[in-house]
């Protein structure tokens, strides 16, 4: 049986990083790893207080399934055992882990996502924090070489600041994400101008529960629900409001629940986003096979620390990243 071991970590970030909810310079990530004699499987999730999780709460929420898991607890059962959010996450995650290393078999395989051949690189978004417009400028001429570039903004100077962005970084795919803080009115107001601008998808511009503001709008730009969406159960209410479903394992409470989500979401009619939490690679790791065949793909964390976890995931400069290595997870 296993027996398992929580630690909370904290990853400084190369920059403060704005969205419109504050800054942030570290982010704070809490460990799972269940040890079964030579096999070690891990997860890595993100406390977020936007969900009234804090790294103490997590931490607490782990420790109480001690018993359960060194008795055996699987995947299965786990969902019976824990709500969604950072503690399952990392908690199914590690199981995931765990089962690939006790095997030697790749996780992607027994999560049956391209059985018998290896996982497709995918190509991220590289995130761009709120700043000045002549700043945001400077940071997208920068990473103008990197293909998709994502922009966080609040309810201030909209248009002017992806203009900025647009200037700096002219070929580059654009994503703008609000964290809900925009009203209805500058919604209706952006949308023109952001497609003037070639933007390419608006992420989560109003707040959760206010989604009835959606419907029947014209979206000019289609319309990701983020904060919207954390489980199967949100989808039937996000139906004629949202174009598109980000998928967060932080949210779904893993990669088994973060699949489900995915495949049920496709089925809706809804096309695939894939986020991240600013994290380690160990984070990102296992939404890699979340990723496979998603129109939008934002799992830059990394590329957002001081350091990464070693071994750590391949980030080339042309937006692409590699499966994990074994090493690192699945």
């Amino acid at each position: 049986m296993p027996t398992l071991a929580v630690r909370r970590e904290s990853w400084p970030l190369a920059g403060v990083f704005r969205i419109s909810r504050g800054a942030r310079r570290v982010a704070h990530t809490v460990l799972v790893e269940l040890r079964d004699g030579a096999a070690a499987g891990r997860g890595e999730c993100v406390p977020y207080a936007r969900y009234g999780e804090t790294v103490e709460s997590v931490v607490e929420s782990i420790e109480g399934l001690r018993g359960d898991l060194e008795r055996g607890l699987g995947r299965e059962g786990l969902a019976d055992a824990m709500g969604p959010g950072a503690a399952r996450n990392a908690v199914d995650c590690a199981l995931w882990d765990l089962e690939a290393k006790r095997s030697g078999r790749r996780a992607w395989a027994a999560a049956g996502t391209r059985p018998g051949t290896p996982l497709e690189p995918v190509v991220t978004a590289y995130t761009l924090g709120i700043d000045e417009p002549d700043a945001m400028r400077e940071a997208a001429a920068r990473h103008a070489a990197r293909p998709v570039l994502k922009v966080k903004l609040d309810g201030e100077r909209v248009a002017e600041r992806v203009a900025a962005v647009r200037a700096g970084a002219p070929g580059a795919r654009l994503i703008v994400d609000a964290n809900e803080a925009w009203s209805a009115q500058i919604l209706r107001q952006s949308l023109p101008e952001l497609a003037d601008l070639r933007v390419e998808l608006v992420e989560q511009p109003l707040p959760a529960g206010a989604d009835a503001a959606l419907a029947g709008l014209d979206r000019v730009v289609p319309v990701a629900a983020d904060e919207s969406c954390h489980t199967r159960a949100d989808l039937p209410g996000l139906a004629g409001r949202y174009d598109v479903v980000n998928v967060k394992l932080d949210k779904t409470g893993g990669l088994t629940e973060a699949l489900a989500l995915r495949d049920a979401a496709r089925d809706a009619g809804f096309g695939i986003m894939v986020g991240c939490m600013l994290a380690t690679s160990l984070a990102m790791a296992p939404a890699i096979l979340v990723a496979q065949g998603a129109r939008f793909v934002d799992l830059d964390g990394p590329l957002l620390l001081a350091r990464d976890r070693e071994p750590g995931l391949d980030y080339q400069p042309d937006g692409q990243v590699a499966p994990p290595p074994r090493a690192l997870w699945g």
